[in-house]
C-alpha cells in the first residue's frame, strides 16, 4: 500500500514538472511582430525589383516569361495567354512604387484570374525607374511595351484594337498618361515595332494621381502632397529642391505639364475607370481621392466617359475585379463594333 501512495505521488510530480516548465516556455517565447507600414508614396530607392523565383513560388505560372521588348535590362514583359479561339482582348499591368521601386510580379491577381476565367489575356511590365533615368523613360517604355505586344499579336492571339492598361499609384499615372497621350506610332520608322500604335481601348487605374506638376497637385489635394521624394526623383531633381521657392526653368515647365496625364486629355481619348481608397483622404497623402474627383471633373467637362469609384464601394477585393471585369468587357466591345 505504502509502495502504490509512492507510485502515484511520483507520477503526479512529474506531471505538474512537465506542466510548469511548458507553462514557463510557452511565456518565454518573444510575440510574433506585426508587419512593418509602408509609407504611401515614399518608397524608399532601396526597394527594386524582388526575385522572380520567390515572388512566384505559389502563383499562377506566366506562359511566356521576362520577355524583352526593349533595350534596358528592366524591359522585361510576362504574358499569360487566355483560351481562346479568337483573337483575345489583354489588359496590361504597369506596376507601382513611386517609380522607383515595384516590380512586374506585383500585379493584381483577383483581376489576372478574372480575365484569364473570361477570355482575356494578361500581361504585366517592368521600365526603368527613377533612379536608372527620369521622366520620360517610366512612359516612354510602357508605350513600347504596348508597341510591342502589338507586334506579337499575331503569335499570342491578341486583338491588337482591344487593349487596356491598368495598375496602382505611379502604374496607375502611367495608364493615365497611355490613354490620353497622342499615338506615339512612328510610321517611318525602321523599326517595326515604333511603328505599332500606343493607343488604348481603355484604362483602369487605381489609387493614382492624375497629374505629377507639383503646382496643380497643390490646388487639388490638402497638405504637402505635392512635396514628396519620388516625385523630385521622377523629375530628375534634388532632393533639397522647393518648389515653392527654387526657380522652375522653362525645361522643367514643359516636362511636368507633360508628364501629368491630364494635360493630355482630349474627347477622343478612351474610357477609364479610377478606383481611389477612402483611407488615403487625409491632408499630404500622395494617393488622395481629390485625385479620382478631379479626374472624373476633367472628364466629364471634355466629354469622355469615367467611372469614379472609392474601394469601399466595393464589399472585397472580388467584387473590385468583377466591377473592372464589367468595366473592360463593356469597353471591349464598344471598340469591338467600331472595327
Amino acid at each position: 500500500m505504502d509502495n502504490h501512495i509512492a507510485n502515484r505521488l511520483c507520477a503526479w510530480l512529474v506531471v505538474l514538472y512537465f506542466g510548469i516548465s511548458w507553462t514557463y516556455f510557452a511565456a518565454a517565447q518573444p510575440p510574433a511582430s506585426p508587419p512593418a507600414k509602408a509609407k504611401p508614396g515614399r518608397a524608399p530607392a532601396s526597394r527594386g525589383r524582388v526575385t522572380d523565383a520567390k515572388a512566384r513560388s505559389s502563383d499562377l505560372a506566366p506562359t511566356f516569361a521576362n520577355v524583352s521588348y526593349g533595350p534596358d535590362a528592366s524591359n522585361k514583359i510576362d504574358f499569360w495567354k487566355a483560351s481562346s479561339s479568337q483573337p483575345a482582348p489583354l489588359v496590361v499591368f504597369i506596376h507601382g512604387g513611386g517609380f522607383r521601386g515595384g516590380d512586374k510580379t506585383q500585379y493584381d491577381k483577383s483581376l489576372l484570374t478574372a480575365c484569364l476565367g473570361s477570355g482575356i489575356s494578361y500581361a504585366s511590365i517592368n521600365y526603368r525607374l527613377s533612379d536608372v533615368a527620369p521622366y520620360p523613360a517610366q512612359m516612354n517604355d510602357s508605350a513600347r511595351a504596348i508597341q510591342f505586344i502589338r507586334s506579337k499579336a499575331a503569335e499570342w492571339n491578341i486583338d491588337p484594337q482591344r487593349i487596356a492598361c491598368t495598375g496602382g499609384s505611379a502604374g496607375a499615372g502611367i495608364s493615365l498618361w497611355l490613354a490620353f497621350h497622342d499615338d506615339l506610332a512612328d510610321a517611318q520608322s525602321l523599326d517595326l515595332v515604333a511603328r505599332q500604335s500606343t493607343r488604348l481601348a481603355c484604362a483602369l487605374p487605381t489609387n493614382m494621381q492624375c497629374t505629377y506638376d507639383p503646382r496643380e497637385i497643390k490646388k487639388i489635394v490638402p497638405g504637402d502632397a505635392y512635396n514628396v521624394a519620388p516625385l523630385k526623383q521622377l523629375h530628375g531633381l534634388p532632393a533639397t529642391f522647393d518648389w515653392n521657392n527654387d526657380p522652375i526653368s522653362a525645361d522643367l515647365d514643359a516636362r511636368l505639364r507633360d508628364c501629368s496625364p491630364i494635360t493630355q486629355l482630349t474627347k477622343d481619348d478612351p474610357p477609364v475607370f479610377a478606383m481611389n481608397n477612402q483611407s488615403n483622404e487625409k491632408d499630404g497623402n500622395i494617393h488622395h481621392p481629390n485625385f479620382g474627383r478631379h479626374l472624373k471633373k476633367q472628364m466629364d467637362q471634355v466629354g469622355v466617359a469615367c467611372e469614379f469609384h472609392l474601394v469601399s464601394d466595393f464589399l472585397d477585393q472580388q467584387a473590385r475585379a468583377q466591377a473592372m471585369l464589367a468595366f473592360l468587357k463593356k469597353s471591349f466591345d464598344v471598340q469591338a463594333k467600331a472595327q
